[in-house]
């Protein structure tokens, strides 16, 4: 997600959730870092195998 939208929805999301001025900073920062966390990891099918790493040792 684009920085400044995830500024946007944060700043909007504290400003709703914040009681005060310490609590709508906490919740800022709560908001932008679980937005940051959105869409990195790509989503895996149900049925994709799962690969294994295997190390074979020769003697």
């Amino acid at each position: 997600m684009n920085n400044f939208f995830r500024g946007i929805i944060a700043a909007w999301g504290a400003k709703k959730l914040g009681g005060g001025c310490l609590s709508t900073i906490v919740i800022f920062i709560i908001i932008y870092t679980l937005l940051g966390k959105c869409g990195n990891q790509p989503a895996r099918a149900a049925n994709e195998p799962v690969k294994a790493m295997v190390t074979v040792c020769r003697n």
